[in-house]
């Protein structure tokens, strides 16, 4: 039995305590991104406990693709407003998203001291090493899926939109939101026979910010984190060229191997890559900053799914939406192999390149996890600092 996310008074499917347990195991548990939430997801919500069918489930996931954000958390979001309105989706959200973020601040805390024991140096350089490999990983298994459900007609122009795509992210992550946004407008303009005129006040949404961003403070912190969370569509790696241009370059809160371990921290933590940004919003201004990079990142998701989650069958048949992401799609998966080129560069010990080269074959030939690869890349920083040998400055 489903619902609808509404006003009225339906018969809810589960308790809030239910919703909070549930969803609160899979924010402990869920290693991996995106594809292990929605298998669990999946596994809880139409297999054992069948609150929705395979095609509402299957149009969820559809939806929230065409979104910008973290689209795992949204689905978590709005599964969770499915069977308990819209207070089960603030606690589902909330269950989902916290326990991944507690720990990715006390990591941070610890990792991004400015002096840390070696062994902890070691270990954020070892794992920092390995996160332009994980970043390849993560490209290379979303081109597969996206080049299937392109037309023969639009795979030149896909090949065109994941190279831009990549070359932006490699070259000026800070307006890698324009890009996104541009290919997704041009395939709009392209597929729908839209004049560019009507679409193009779309590239104004980031002036704003933008000078918002130039005030510093906090409010930069708020600027970094509303990108992330609001105007970057294929979530995951697509974030990072975002905050590296923001965290490392413009506004000096961390240092290139600051910014890696960071990244590594997100990626090893369960729950949505997105918390990520709590990591740079500590660096910029203490548990403060981490909270609010972190409220700022994810409000977006709930916002999404409580004002227009009723709406998920419309959006999904929307010939304009669909069209959006053929454009922004493969620009996002070019984004995200292109994210490898400043990650690499940030790399300045020789070991770190050994264990990127690692990293790589174990990902993309053996096949093997990124969890454990991170933290068999962590170990070997940790026993080569114990050892002595050099560390990233």
């Amino acid at each position: 039995m489903t619902v609808r996310i509404d006003d009225g008074e339906p018969a809810w499917t589960a308790s809030l305590g239910t919703v909070a347990t549930q969803w609160g195991r899979i924010g402990c548990l869920g290693f991996g991104g995106p594809p292990t939430h929605i298998v669990m997801l999946r596994d809880l919500c139409v297999d054992r406990r069948q609150w929705l069918t395979s095609t509402d489930f299957e149009d969820a996931v559809v939806a929230c693709n065409l979104l910008p954000g973290p689209a795992s958390t949204q689905l978590a979001i709005y599964c969770a407003a499915r069977i308990r309105g819209r207070l089960g989706a603030l606690v589902g959200g909330l269950a989902f998203i916290l326990p991944g973020l507690v720990l990715v601040l006390v990591l941070a805390s610890l990792f991004l001291q400015t002096a840390p024991p070696r062994w902890i140096a070691g270990a954020g350089a070892g794992a920092g090493a390995a996160v332009a490999a994980v970043a390849v990983h993560a490209g290379v298994g979303l081109i597969s899926p996206s080049w299937r459900r392109s037309s023969a007609t639009s795979r030149a122009r896909w090949v065109l939109y994941a190279s831009v795509g990549a070359i932006a992210a490699a070259t000026i992550g800070a307006y890698l939101v324009l890009v996104l946004l541009l290919c997704g407008i041009t395939e709009v303009t392209i597929s729908t026979r839209y004049r560019y005129a009507q679409m193009s006040g779309l590239l104004a949404v980031p002036a704003p910010g933008t000078a918002v961003a130039g005030m510093g403070g906090l409010l930069a912190v708020t600027w970094t984190a509303f990108k992330v969370g609001a105007l970057a569509y294929g979530g995951g790696f697509v974030i990072i060229p975002l905050m590296r241009s923001d965290a490392v370059d413009h506004y000096h809160w961390m240092t290139g191997t600051q910014f890696l371990n960071a990244v590594a921290l997100g990626q090893a933590t369960p729950g949505p890559v997105t918390q990520t940004v709590a990591a740079v919003g500590y660096a910029a201004a203490g548990l403060g900053g981490g909270l609010l990079a972190a409220a700022v990142a994810f409000a977006p998701s709930f916002a999404f799914i409580l004002v227009g989650g009723a709406r998920f069958d419309r959006l999904r048949a929307n010939v304009i939406a669909q069209a959006f992401l053929v454009g922004a799609g493969p620009a996002a998966i070019g984004a995200i192999l292109g994210s490898a080129v400043p990650l690499a560069r940030a790399i300045t010990e020789a070991w770190q390149l050994v264990v990127l080269l690692g990293a790589g074959v174990v990902l993309l030939v053996f096949r093997r996890g990124v969890v454990i690869t991170l933290i068999a890349a962590a170990a070997v920083g940790a026993i080569l600092a114990v050892a002595g040998g050099p560390l990233p400055h």
